[in-house]
């Protein structure tokens, strides 16, 4: 039985117990994260999505292996040992390539699948739920039966298919996050998940997979949370019981809660407590990492140096000239678009940080900052809520601690003494 398994069955009995999932291709957040591990010494689960990573290199540039050798570099830096990382493949499916005929986007599919478990990862959210080249959107039986071929082909390829675990269930918004700012939200239905389960346990067994069946673990489905661009919609744990109650009749199951940024740390230590035990954040994780670049800008500012490093400037027309990432999500008058390229929670800011004219106005500011020296008195007004005597007054560490603010509320809900990480 691996770590997650012998989790599972704690919060199988009631304990309050669960794992949160970094969801993010951000290096300064992932160097802040294994920061965190290295302090802590917890179990940490770092997940790429199949938009991110995959074998046309993804929004990212780069392949399964590619993303592992990366973290593995960063984990040795921080003294992190590789048994502390456990690393995950989300909506691992046909969605990249979901404008193809289906033939062509599930063979594509599978060649990611396979990449994956070669590289390493070992979590693994099999998602075939997207309706591809024009066709209807797929049955339950449909959706069972993809994600049991796609499974195959990891058990076929996995240097120990013994060490995978699995997660089904769709009932989430589509990799990258909302489109639209939602309306309401429904609750995932008794009914439905049992048709999920029992569509894809037919689905397993008519490819003979009965051991690949032993390590599901987990299915996704909808609590009742979600964020748009200016709304969060929080968890109502009553509305949850029935799934709460249903999830134990089936052996050694457990929810996966996806988009549960912004929640409160008492919504996420409620949904542990309703057996959604991996808690998916991406978005949060670089929203605070903004906040700490922007309030790094405000003392660069003041201290007015000769050769400042222009980052808003420099964002804003990266954003301008490579609209792609956010202008198909936000809508309003200019004004309005403005600010929520910046503050909106979804976060579509986020995918500008590596373009290399903003990466280079990041690494300046930081420059610039380290030479003139931080008072006290400024990282107070810029940092608000930090104790006086024990501020960083390094620019990089105080990105960190912001980042790190997310990363310890998702343990602490999860069940995770949070002692040592309050040094």
């Amino acid at each position: 039985m691996t770590l997650i398994q012998e989790m599972i069955a704690q919060n199988r009995t009631g304990q309050a117990v669960g794992l949160p999932c970094f969801c993010t291709a951000n290096e300064q957040v992932l160097r802040a994260i294994l920061a965190y591990t290295a302090k802590t010494g917890f179990p940490t689960v770092i997940e790429a999505t199949c938009n991110q990573v995959n074998q046309d290199g993804g929004y990212t540039g780069m392949s399964p292996n590619d993303f592992i050798v990366w973290i593995r570099r960063m984990a040795d830096e921080f003294g992190v040992t590789m048994d502390k990382v456990i690393l995950g493949g989300d909506h691992l499916g046909p969605n990249p390539w979901r404008s193809e005929p289906v033939e062509i986007a599930m063979d594509k599919a599978r060649a990611m699948v396979k990449l994956y478990v070669e590289a390493g990862f070992t979590k693994i959210h099999l998602d075939a739920s997207m309706a591809c080249g024009g066709e209807d959107n797929p049955s339950f039986e449909q959706i069972a039966d993809r994600s049991a071929d796609l499974c195959a082909v990891a058990e076929k390829y996995a240097p120990d298919p013994e060490k995978l675990i699995y997660i089904i269930g769709t009932e989430v918004p589509i990799p990258g996050g909302e489109t639209d700012e939602p309306d309401a939200l429904d609750v995932t239905s008794v009914s439905r998940f049992i048709k999920t389960v029992d569509t894809h346990q037919e689905a397993w067994a008519a490819y003979d997979l009965a051991d690949a069946w032993q390590r599901i673990v987990s299915v996704v489905t909808q609590p009742g949370v979600d964020f748009g661009h200016t709304s969060v919609y929080p968890f109502v744990p009553e509305k949850a019981h029935p799934l709460r109650d249903a999830i134990l009749k089936f052996n050694g199951l457990v929810f996966e809660a996806h988009s549960t940024d912004y929640q409160t740390t008492k919504a996420l230590h409620d949904l542990v407590k309703c057996h959604f035990f991996f808690l998916k954040v991406g978005p949060e994780l670089t929203f605070r990492f903004r906040e700490a670049v922007f309030a790094l800008a405000s003392i660069e500012e003041q201290l007015a140096p000769s050769q400042p490093s222009q980052i808003h400037e420099i964002l804003k027309a990266t954003m301008d000239q490579n609209p792609g990432y956010w202008q198909d999500y936000y809508t309003g008058s200019p004004n309005e678009i403005e600010l929520l390229k910046s503050f909106s929670y979804s976060d579509r800011i986020r995918y500008y940080w590596a373009n290399e004219n903003v990466s280079a106005a990041l690494q300046k500011l930081v420059a610039s900052l380290r030479s003139e020296g931080l008072a006290e008195t400024m990282i107070s007004q810029s940092f608000m809520g930090l104790d006086f005597g024990a501020m960083p007054n390094d620019p990089a560490m105080l990105i960190d601690q912001q980042i790190q603010r997310c990363v310890a509320r998702y343990f602490e809900a999860a069940g995770f003494d949070r002692g040592s990480s309050d040094d």
